[in-house]
């Protein structure tokens, strides 16, 4: 979209075009209250921002499959897998709104189905189910049939097709076009009301306010803030850290995921649907562990147990070094595809099978495959309601932000808790963005006047991201033969982002201290935000300058950094993704509670709703 096309004011933005952020769009096309003002000659104006293509987002990378109780292999119940999604979540979930994932999961496969998403077939036409990590019958007795997928690329199939629904549906689009700030302003009494944004067209190098009177962000994770990740290169964290900017809180963000199987080396994602199948573990000694440390699950316990127990391995000396790397570290175990056959891999496991042919050389049908835990989720985020409203936590109570809306992995409605269970993602951001369109369409509807005053407001913001791109870019260093200074311009966003993630590598991948986490801490106050303060671009021209927009990037994730290592310092105890050696043991008395951090750093606790399932310890 040109700028020439931009107007001044909008009923609502939505930030970020993968699943959740489509489903956000559609829920709001396709709703009753949306339906009921078109009859009435009012349509409103929408807008869909995105720094990327839309179908260049992260969801096209999800291979293993999508959660719901359909029961087409063997008999199924929605309660079962709240349940399941509960315990893996290790009791921190909200158990009010992970009922609504579970029980709107049929439904939402079913819709994606109506859509176009050519998920894999059983032979009598109904979509296939797989198993995965932590899918059970009967309250834990039995893995289930639970994935629907589509082949190992359900993600893929899942954008395309919500994509193609919203080009139907002319939904309009703001493509390469990156968000720098979220304008919102407080009344007398301190409640917090959204005015728009401010966004960097990228390929002209322009900034705009955009004046709306409802957003949603939809942005994605904050996977790039570790060295070894699954997330693409533009995870970084730019939803929660507008959020922290303008003054709101994140829920839950010390709960990172780590995948057990990254391929070794590159993070490179190889899907659970690999195990799902039948494949294994084994360490050195060739010995297939997972029974030791999760009897009855195996390798398809959670995931925060597999990759433990992966370290645990190592730790003991029984790991095993990538084989490009023979003299290397043995930080890795081994991956057995063999038994499945290549025919079954080619087939069930295409992108498994070609990813360890193109990226480690290997045969998975003949050879053994190298992977170490990846960082693949972020479980915490912007704190949201069932209907996707944002709000803060203050004096013991919610506080709603008026107009603003989250969806996604940058949302935290709790139903992942201290650990995703693996194909709730998908679910997550198709069932919840869907859920977010469709309350706001029912806001829109209200009938509402333009506050001309948010204007200026949104005006002076731009200005000021106006002034500070153009510092960036009259910062751009000369020629160091005409300076004499051959270190001028030498830092850079990309090599502060890798010192970056390989500090929070080894602060907080895995396993943590308070040792760790405030050194971590340290080295960033010390080291790493005056580098980010000093970085100006190598350029000065505006337009399709990605340096600029790096810049931007590493400063978000320095301050999601600073919130999660600040919220994982603060929870004494070990639960789900985060395990401190200092407190290995959950702690339900003090800390059966959600952290809600600001950009102060101040740690709030709010207690986390039970409704059916009391607190146990995990078997596995």
């Amino acid at each position: 979209m040109s700028p020439k096309q931009l107007e001044t004011h909008y009923d609502a933005v939505i930030v970020g075009a993968g699943a959740a952020g489509l489903s956000a769009a559609l829920g709001l096309l396709r709703s009753e209250a949306y339906e009921a003002m078109r009859a009435e000659g009012r349509e409103p104006d929408i807008l869909v921002v995105s720094k990327l293509q839309p179908l260049r987002s992260h969801t096209g990378s999800a291979e293993g499959g999508i959660a719901a109780s359909l029961g087409n292999i063997e008999h199924d119940d929605w309660h079962w897998h709240l349940y399941d999604t509960i315990k893996g979540g290790d009791w921190l979930v909200d158990q009010d709104m992970a009922a609504i994932l579970a029980e709107e999961a049929p439904r939402t496969v079913i819709g994606l189905e109506h859509d176009g998403v050519a998920f894999s077939r059983n032979e009598d036409g109904t979509i296939a189910q797989r198993l995965f990590g932590g899918h059970t019958a009967r309250f834990g007795e039995q893995p289930v049939h639970r994935t629907a997928y589509a082949a190992d690329r359900i993600g893929h199939q899942i954008l395309h097709s919500l994509w193609q629904q919203c080009v139907k549906e002319r939904v309009r689009f703001a493509e390469e076009w990156y968000v720098s700030d979220l304008v919102v302003t407080r009344g007398d009494s301190g409640a917090a009301k959204v005015r728009g944004l401010v966004v960097l067209d990228t390929h002209s190098g322009k900034v705009h306010g955009i004046h709306a009177d409802n957003v949603v962000l939809a942005t994605g994770g904050a996977g790039r803030l570790f060295h070894t990740t699954s997330n693409s290169w533009d995870l970084t964290g730019d939803g929660m850290a507008l959020a922290l900017e303008a003054g709101l809180q994140l829920e839950d963000i010390e709960f990172v995921q780590f995948h057990p199987t990254g391929l070794a080396h590159t993070g490179i994602l190889l899907s659970e649907a690999a195990r799902g199948e039948g494949g294994r573990l084994l360490n050195a000694d060739g010995e297939h562990f997972m029974d030791r440390y999760a009897p009855g699950h195996g390798d398809l316990a959670a995931r925060d147990v597999v990759s433990r127990s992966i370290m645990a391995e190592v730790d003991a000396g029984r790991g095993v070094a990538d084989p490009k790397d023979p003299d290397g570290p043995k930080d890795c175990v081994w991956l057995d595809l063999r038994a499945l056959g290549r025919d079954t891999l080619k087939s069930k496991l295409p992108e498994v099978y070609e990813t360890v042919r193109q990226y480690a050389g290997l045969d998975p049908a003949e050879d053994l495959v190298p992977i170490k835990p990846t960082a693949h989720y972020t479980m915490g985020g912007i704190p949201i309601g069932a209907d996707g409203n944002v709000y803060e936590f203050s004096d013991g109570a919610r506080h709603g932000v008026d107009g603003l809306f989250a969806a996604g992995e940058c949302s935290c409605v709790s139903v992942h808790g201290a650990n995703r269970l693996g194909a709730n993602s998908l679910l997550d951001a198709c069932l919840f963005g869907t859920r977010t369109g469709r309350s706001l369409a029912a806001r829109i509807a209200e009938s509402r006047d333009v506050d001309e005053d948010a204007y200026q407001t949104v005006d002076e913001a731009a200005t000021r991201r106006e002034h500070a791109i153009k510092a960036l870019l009259a910062g751009a260093p000369q020629d160091a033969a005409d300076t004499g200074d051959a270190d001028a311009g030498a830092d850079n966003a990309y090599r502060l982002m890798a010192d970056l993630g390989a500090l929070m590598e080894r602060a907080a991948a895995v396993r943590c201290s308070h040792d760790t986490l405030t050194e971590a801490q340290a080295a960033i106050e010390r080291d790493l935000l005056p580098r980010a303060e000093r970085l100006t671009a190598h350029s000065d021209t505006a337009a399709f300058n990605q340096e600029v927009t790096a810049i931007m990037e590493v400063r978000h994730l320095l301050v999601v950094a600073q919130t999660m290592l600040s919220a994982a310092d603060a929870r004494h105890e070990s639960r789900g993704a985060l395990f401190r050696t200092d407190y290995p043991s959950r702690d339900d008395g003090r800390f059966l509670a959600h952290s809600m951090v600001g950009k102060s750093q101040e740690v709030l606790w709010q207690p986390v709703t039970i409704t059916d399932y009391p607190p146990k310890a995990r078997a596995y």
